[in-house]
């Protein structure tokens, strides 16, 4: 098994997490992982000014992922961050409707290079997520994943992560907000 470095993604890292946006045609057709942070995080709506709102946001800290290194290269990330730097989130009105205590943190946003699919990257973004969780202050964090069980998934399409790798790093299923997809919730301290 492949054992994978972990980052926090800032301006010293950007080049790599950009490289790997890059090669992928802007991850989902040039998303640059901004829709969580809302719709007024753009000016415009293109690939361009969403890859220059996230190296902005970057650069102001307002925007966090653990990027996972195989050797020098990046080859997948978590994307973290507040609910008010996070506001979005799939089945935001079933969430709403369960009038919910928001969380500390948000785990929005998974990406593993093609290549890299099925070889525990998702795991180790989530588990280095935790950690950098823990070192800026710890908290309640909720992520939305889905529960692949008994069913056929690509995993171009789990964004949100898969439920078995969450309950894998001890969170817990809350309650179901979609078809398939769950909140779940762990509480870390800071370390």
């Amino acid at each position: 098994m492949t054992t994978y470095e972990v980052k926090a993604l800032d301006t010293e890292t950007w080049p790599d997490f950009e490289r790997l946006v890059e090669a992928n045609n802007g991850v989902w057709g040039g998303c640059w992982c901004m829709w969580y942070h809302g719709k007024d995080a753009c000016v415009e709506d293109t690939p361009a000014a969403r890859r220059q709102a996230k190296e902005c946001r970057i650069r102001d800290g307002r925007a966090h992922a653990a990027l996972v290194y195989d050797g020098t290269e990046c080859v997948g990330w978590c994307q973290f961050g507040s609910p008010a730097e996070l506001p979005r989130i799939h089945n935001h009105r079933a969430y709403m409707a369960t009038s919910p205590a928001l969380p500390h943190w948000r785990i929005t946003c998974f990406f593993v290079d093609k290549g890299y699919r099925g070889k525990g990257v998702s795991a180790a973004a989530l588990e280095g997520a935790i950690k950098q969780i823990k070192q800026l202050g710890g908290g309640r964090i909720e992520g939305y994943p889905e529960n692949t069980a008994r069913r056929k998934t690509s995993a171009a399409f789990l964004f949100n992560g898969a439920l078995s790798t969450f309950e894998r790093l001890g969170f817990k299923p809350e309650r179901k907000i979609g078809k398939h997809r769950w909140v779940v919730t762990r509480t870390v301290r800071k370390t």
